[in-house]
């Protein structure tokens, strides 16, 4: 791999280039504004705020209306939305599946993503009703969820096998072939409607309803949030995933960012910037022939391929790398989060539907455009630095769907430690040394059945 400086360059991230992509996109200066009540001020419906400066993280800015289908700033040179008869609801496009749309290596790529919160079977699969009681206007509830809600039925739905995410692609990379890596650059990142949705269900999350069953010796099953109650499968009553979804608002704060906020009862509220991402990009990894034990491809676990990876520190700016098995790679992306915590203790993060425009480059072997392990294993770039990725059953999608974070842990250390020696041209034992005493590595989700850890290498280490 080629070394450049920490800056952007022009062939790594760029923030700037980001910013000034999504000022010429956004035109106006006018913006939607939800107050941090939300029931109240959503029904009132888009008003104007004040512009936001975008960066890749904690700052981004609300566009002047919902982003409906086709309305609004579009800034790449092909636009994909999510058709029903198109998208894939809980599992991803594999070897051989048709292209939705093509890029060139190099092009840039919109598309509209759908969050599966308030479309789901436990919130009554119909998103007017679910949005509407929480005080929600219908014509700030997006036509397509609607569409992929009432219509959706390219395979029988299951909600208790099913993965939750609407996953729109594939898309097709030009030039791309087995054995190369593609690249994948989030250029912008605009909320397509002025809120999102924090769910915990199923007794899932940090806190898991399994506890029951088997609870540890410090933590007592009255303490497992969301509160556990009967199962109710026999009966067919919804109400037995303990669903708890929260509407949570975006406004927007001080200097212009971008914050959303929930209540912390007598005492106001809690708010936070939001640093929109797409928790779910993937490349086809799994033949399309289907087998009794592997019809298709569920969403929820990452994989080598990418997929539901849940790293969020891959926002505008960033770069996700990942290696080719299908021609044309087949991207595929959805699971819009407007923000998320390391660990997404709770199951999901702050959901919500964006419109992500995206670089796709093709990298060859050998060409020193992508990092070595990136052939073999999903790795982040940010403008600061190199993020390398441990999951635990990097299979998942097809096997065992481990959660020993240790095993994601030891995995991000070595490919961390590859990274060091064979890129960065550091002793193998000097760089283990280096990482004991100047890298984090952080829990990225333990949600996803396969959980995943990744370390933060600091470019300014290397100056």
């Amino acid at each position: 791999m080629t070394l450049t400086p920490p800056h952007p360059t022009a062939d790594r991230p760029d923030p700037a280039a980001a910013a000034e992509l999504l000022e010429r996109g956004l035109g106006r200066r006018t913006f939607v504004q939800a107050t941090l009540a939300a029931g109240a001020v959503l029904a009132a419906g888009v008003t104007a705020a004040s512009p936001a400066v975008a960066s890749p993280r904690g700052r981004t800015r609300l566009p002047g209306e919902v982003l409906q289908p086709g309305r609004g700033p579009i800034d790449g040179e092909v636009y994909l939305p999510s058709r029903v008869d198109e998208v894939y609801w809980g599992y991803l496009p594999r070897v051989g599946d048709a292209a939705v749309a093509r890029v060139r290596s190099g092009g840039t790529l919109t598309v509209d993503t759908v969050s599966h919160e308030g479309v789901l079977e436990d919130q009554g699969r119909d998103p007017v009703a679910w949005f509407g009681s929480r005080g929600v206007p219908r014509e700030q509830v997006l036509d397509d969820a609607v569409a992929v809600a009432a219509g959706y039925d390219r395979h029988a739905r299951d909600f208790d096998a099913d993965g939750p995410h609407v996953v729109t692609g594939p898309v097709h990379v030009e030039g791309a072939r087995p054995g190369d890596v593609l690249k994948i650059e989030p250029l912008t990142a605009l909320p397509r409607v002025p809120y999102g949705v924090v769910s915990s269900r199923h007794g899932k999350g940090a806190l898991a309803r399994q506890f029951a069953d088997n609870p540890p010796a410090d933590i007592t099953l009255a303490e497992v949030m969301p509160p556990v109650g009967t199962d109710g499968r026999a009966t067919g009553d919804p109400t037995r995933y303990g669903n708890v979804s929260h509407l949570t608002p975006l406004s927007t704060g001080r200097g212009g960012t971008t914050v959303a906020s929930l209540p912390r009862g007598r005492r106001g509220t809690v708010s936070w910037p939001v640093a929109p991402f797409a928790g779910l990009m993937a490349v086809a990894t799994v033949s399309d022939a289907p087998t009794l034990d592997d019809p298709l491809v569920n969403s929820i676990p990452p994989t080598l391929g990418g997929g539901n990876i849940d790293v969020n520190l891959l926002t505008v700016g960033s770069a996700f790398y990942v290696p080719v098995v299908a021609e044309g790679a087949l991207f595929s992306v959805g699971d819009p989060h407007m923000s998320m915590g390391s660990g997404e203790a709770a199951l999901t993060a702050l959901e919500g539907s964006l419109r992500l425009t995206f670089r796709l480059t093709v990298c060859k072997p050998g060409s020193g455009d992508a990092p070595s392990v990136a052939f073999g294993y999903p790795f982040g770039e940010t403008p600061d630095a190199w993020v390398t990725i441990g999951l635990s059953d990097p299979d998942g999608s097809r096997g065992g769907q481990g959660g020993d974070l240790d095993v994601a842990n030891r995995r991000a250390t070595v490919n961390a430690l590859d990274f060091l020696q064979h890129d960065l041209g550091m002793d193998r034992s000097v760089a283990y040394a280096y990482l004991s005493a100047a890298v984090d590595f952080t829990v990225s989700q333990v949600v996803d059945r396969t959980v995943g850890v990744h370390g933060t290498i600091p470019k300014s280490h290397f100056r």
